[in-house]
């Protein structure tokens, strides 16, 4: 069976900026806490994962809204 990789970019966080998560090869990696889209392209490639698509349409599982999302939603 292959592994498949799934990289998460999870909602904001309250304190700001959104962790950004990699499943491969059966390990799970927490890449660090992105506040822009430039930031989940860096550790991507730290990790080896270069030229990644950052857009909804793209490999990355966005949670809580898609690469424009970064600053939390008003609550309400």
């Amino acid at each position: 069976m292959t592994d498949q990789t799934e990289i998460v970019v999870h909602p904001v966080s309250p304190q700001g900026g959104r962790k950004v998560t990699v499943h491969a090869l059966g390990v799970d990696a927490d890449l660090g806490r992105a506040h822009t889209p430039a930031d989940v392209s860096e550790f991507l490639r730290r990790a080896g994962l270069e030229d990644v698509d950052l857009s909804e349409d793209g490999p990355i599982r966005w949670e809580g809204g898609g690469p424009e999302v970064w600053s939390p939603r008003p609550s309400g």
